[in-house]
């Protein structure tokens, strides 16, 4: 326990988070899974509306395919010819219905870097949580959860030199999510099962 939360305190310090916002999982696939669909879930009364991007993730995609089989209305953003989301279309895109946007940080095909700070802004002006995918931003550009107004954000250990099978979702805390996995209150309920150690302290 005490190696678990020696880990749990070093990646918070990596991402500006306090470490009780910091949730072990197998995997940035599986964080994201937690997120979308645990928010959504718990908060459906915040409304029913994601907006993404085109250019995600197949793990941000497929899953909100996912949402839209279960009532979930969800807008796919454009992007430009650099790569980049427009601000103006993005603001053009909320509604009142709007619960969650999910934009990731660095393409993990292209590498264009988008303007996490900005749609960040743009969310927390408009009370809409912002979701992003950190997985190719981490220990690459500077990732901090508070300058960029980042309420979840996720990532893999195998893409910063760590053991592959050990992820992270943060969650800020005061938010709540439905668990995928029930099991023995582990990552205080919102992931069941026994800790995976080693992988954790890789």
């Amino acid at each position: 326990k005490s190696a678990i939360e020696d880990s749990r305190l070093k990646v918070s310090k990596l991402i500006n988070a306090a470490p009780k916002e910091i949730i072990f999982t197998s995997g940035a696939t599986e964080s994201i899974n937690l997120a979308l669909k645990g928010y959504l879930e718990a908060n459906i009364e915040n409304g029913n509306h994601i907006i993404t991007v085109k250019t995600e993730h197949k793990a941000v995609l497929n899953t909100c395919e996912y949402l839209e089989t279960k009532g979930i209305d969800v807008t796919y953003l454009d992007v430009d010819n650099n790569g980049l989301i427009s601000l103006a279309e993005l603001k053009n895109a909320i509604k009142p219905n709007t619960a969650l946007v999910s934009i990731m940080y660095v393409n993990n095909e292209i590498g264009v870097i988008q303007p996490v700070k900005e749609i960040g802004k743009v969310c927390r002006e408009n009370n809409i949580i912002f979701f992003c995918d950190a997985t190719q931003a981490i220990g690459k550009v500077k990732v901090d959860v508070e300058e960029d107004y980042i309420d979840m954000l996720c990532f893999s250990a195998h893409k910063i030199n760590g053991p592959k099978g050990i992820g992270v979702l943060y969650k800020r805390n005061g938010l709540e999510l439905t668990p995928l996995i029930h099991g023995g209150g582990q990552e205080r309920g919102l992931r069941g099962g026994t800790y995976n150690t080693p992988l954790i302290v890789g």
